[in-house]
């Protein structure tokens, strides 16, 4: 009857028609004593959405910010705070979801600014706290699409969240209407005046700056964020987050929604919404708390290489299949899981204001990293240290947040800064444990480890750098304590160009001389010093070249394993490192000698110390130990800075007594060497057979004696091949960039 109505009814202007809307729902509460029908029996949903319409129709005809006669009528008779009402009571049944529904088409139809009016923020400040009251309502879905146009309003203009902080002890209104209330309201007659406080919502209301928020004594409630993580508590997800299967349920749509929302608030600017997100909230309980709770749900012992090759996740992206998941290994959906939590942590605190960032990142810190992964890593049982280092390395991989990553950083190797010596090397137990497991008895622990450390030299953290290697090394100490005049003059050798190591194909002019394929390095190389740089480059790549003795090579056996190979790894890894480093403080050159105290004890470190103690046994260790203790290494020696430069890649820096550097423990492994040589009958016969068995072009035979020394021999001379690489490629880029 009122479709018919409408159609045959002369067309009414636009304010007329919106007010017959608005008294007809008016009516129906004055008329109706029957409280128990469901709103869907009535004409009430109808006449919100024509009301929607006229008011978007209205906007369109007019000017861009003008406020029409309809909107008008909306903000002052405060149509928006008698709905609040209605939805609070349900009343009839069902009408919270319309009101909510109302309410978010409003907000996302209407382009004008609304929420700066008081009669448009207060009523959605009161509905705001109604949502997430209630877990598994049945208005969740309405909730959290009101919930989340509030965060897409504040987003688009960030100064408004001083609307939605409210005071904790701000006293409730005792004039509040109930539904009995309301209908004394509606029964009273309209003159369409407005009314004297509804004359504030006239011109929009300037919230509290955040200056006068924080001069505030009383404790501020940030309700929008209290409800966001209320919807995120659904007892669906108390035991799994992120389920494909519940992704597309209802529940999955609320908490992915909430997250969502979630991760709009943390990014506003506002310094007072950030401290009270922060303060005030349990956003950081709820981030940590589930991280924890997915963390000790994984199993005890898990294979490091389920946890390393399980496939990237997104949180709210995840990809779940029980059946197949349980197939492929135990423990799978658990990781996944706990990883997609860990993303979703890490993405948040990458968003969130810089202070909110920092708290948050503590927050993980301390309530995750110390209290429930510390002992993880600390306990002796080899399974456990096994599973708890692959996921400690699985996380440092995933991470990209500049603030969390800073406070794992802390939190794995500590914040000192000062020089390390060998008496304070157990200060922090955590790294100190960490760095002797790279030397443990089990293999499969050292290798982990060994892992985690070059994964994490690679991560853009400058503290990482400085407390393993360069606060070791800053006074330049493991040189001789002697003037540079007394010191014995270096032979000049044959030009770069004329040595045969260097053919057409990989001369400076031809393959590594193109200005622009890096940008950012050095600007200084220590070659300079010499009256000619090539010859002193050309004498260190000789130097790491000619370490292994003939007898010992076989790579010129074998083709396409000569020296030439490692020159692109060595470029693309040196351009990588060099993008990371270029916003450290670092120096171009060494530090000056006369600034140095070289009478300071030198103590190289308790990682390097590690390090050079593994790569002095390189001949007695097993072949994939061997492959990470100088894949480390390496990494290590492609570091942009002079003082590492130096230390590991100068085979004639004159060391202080009892000092060490790479090159020098090479040349005991190789005195080793020699030695050993003279007792294997068949020496080079066999490392031939065991490098073409390691390359796959043999097949495997009998066993070979001293498989683990022959090994060794080869992983020895790729890794001398590797180290002149890098010295002419850094050499050649810092001359390429000089001025």
């Amino acid at each position: 009857a009122y479709t018919l109505f409408l159609s045959l009814a002369p067309s009414l202007p636009l304010q007329e028609d919106f007010v017959y809307h608005w008294k007809a729902i008016t009516h129906y509460y004055i008329e109706t004593s029957d409280d128990k029908a469901p709103v869907t029996d009535t004409n009430i949903p109808s006449h919100l959405e024509q009301m929607l319409d006229i008011l978007t129709q209205e906007e369109s005809e007019r000017d861009s910010g003008e406020t029409g006669p309809c909107m008008e009528y909306l903000l002052h008779h405060k149509i928006l705070e008698t709905l609040f009402t209605l939805g609070k009571a349900d009343c009839p049944p069902g009408m919270k979801q319309q009101v909510l529904s109302f309410y978010t088409k409003l907000l996302g139809r209407i382009h004008q600014p609304l929420l700066p009016h008081i009669n448009v923020h207060r009523p959605v400040q009161k509905l705001i706290r109604l949502c997430g009251e209630i877990l598994a309502a049945p208005t969740e879905n309405e909730e959290i699409q009101f919930l989340c146009i509030v965060c897409a309003k504040l987003k688009q203009d960030p100064y408004l969240v001083n609307f939605f902080l409210e005071n904790k002890v701000k006293r409730p209104d005792p004039k509040r209407p109930g539904v009995e209330g309301v209908r004394e309201d509606l029964a009273s007659p309209d003159t369409g005046q407005p009314q004297a406080e509804g004359q504030a919502a006239e011109s929009p209301e300037e919230p509290k700056s955040a200056a006068a928020q924080s001069n505030n004594n009383n404790v501020n409630n940030y309700n929008i964020v209290t409800s966001l993580l209320n919807l995120t508590k659904s007892p669906v997800i108390a035991s799994i987050f992120m389920l494909s299967s519940l992704s597309v349920s209802q529940d999955g749509r609320i908490v992915v929604k909430a997250c969502e929302g979630l991760m709009l608030l943390v990014s506003l600017p506002e310094p007072a919404a950030a401290k009270c997100l922060t303060e005030n909230t349990e956003l950081c309980e709820l981030l940590t708390d589930r991280l924890s709770a997915f963390y000790k749900a994984l199993p005890m012992s898990m294979d490091p290489l389920d946890i390393e090759t399980v496939e990237s996740v997104n949180w709210g992206l995840d990809v779940y299949n029980m059946k197949d998941d349980a197939a492929i290994f135990t423990g799978k959906r658990a990781l996944i899981s706990f990883l997609s939590w860990l993303d979703y942590c890490d993405q948040l605190i990458k968003e969130a204001q810089k202070t909110a960032a920092a708290v948050l990142a503590k927050a993980v810190r301390e309530r995750f990293f110390v209290a429930v992964m510390e002992p993880q890593l600390m306990q002796t049982s080899e399974v456990g240290i096994l599973t708890s280092t692959a996921l400690l390395n699985r996380i440092i991989r995933q991470v990209t947040s500049e603030a969390l990553l800073q406070d794992m950083v802390y939190f794995l190797l500590g914040e000192e800064k000062g020089p390390e010596t060998l008496a304070s090397i157990a200060q922090n137990p955590l790294r100190h444990r960490l760095i002797e497991h790279c030397d443990h008895l089990s293999d499969e622990i050292s290798i982990m480890t060994l892992r985690l450390f070059e994964h994490l030299i690679q991560k853009p953290n400058q503290h990482i750098l400085h407390s393993l290697m360069l606060r070791s090394l800053e006074e330049r100490n493991y040189l001789e304590n002697k003037p540079q005049e007394e010191r014995e003059p270096v032979e000049n050798g044959q030009d770069l160009e004329e040595d045969p190591l260097f053919g057409d194909d990989f001369s400076p002019e031809n393959r590594l001389s193109s200005p622009d394929w890096l940008s950012n390095s050095p600007t200084h190389s220590p070659y300079h010093a010499k009256p000619d740089g090539k010859t002193e480059v050309h004498k260190i790549v000789n130097s790491f070249l000619c370490l292994v003795p003939d007898e010992a090579k076989s790579s010129s056996h074998v083709e396409g394993t000569g020296y030439d190979t490692y020159l692109r790894d060595a470029h693309r890894q040196f351009r990588d490192y060099c993008g990371i480093c270029q916003r450290w403080d670092w120096r171009g050159t060494p530090k000056a000698m006369e600034k140095c105290d070289l009478d300071s004890p030198f103590f190289e470190g308790h990682f390097l110390k590690v390090l050079f103690d593994r790569m002095g046994r390189i001949l007695d260790q097993p072949y994939d130990v061997n492959l990470h203790v100088t894949s480390v290494l390496s990494k290590l020696s492609l570091l942009p800075h002079p003082h590492m430069h130096e230390y590991l890649l100068d085979p004639y820096i004159n060391l202080g007594p009892g000092c060490r550097s790479l090159f020098s423990v090479i040349v005991r492994v190789v005195g080793d060497l020699m030695l050993r040589i003279q007792r294997i009958p068949d020496f080079t016969p066999k490392l031939l057979l065991v490098r073409k068995r390691l390359l796959g072009l043999e097949p495997e035979g009998l066993n070979i004696d001293h498989m683990t020394l022959l090994e060794g021999v080869i992983v020895l001379e790729e890794f001398c091949k590797e180290l002149a690489a890098i010295a002419f490629v850094k050499f050649h880029t810092s001359a390429s960039t000089s001025p």
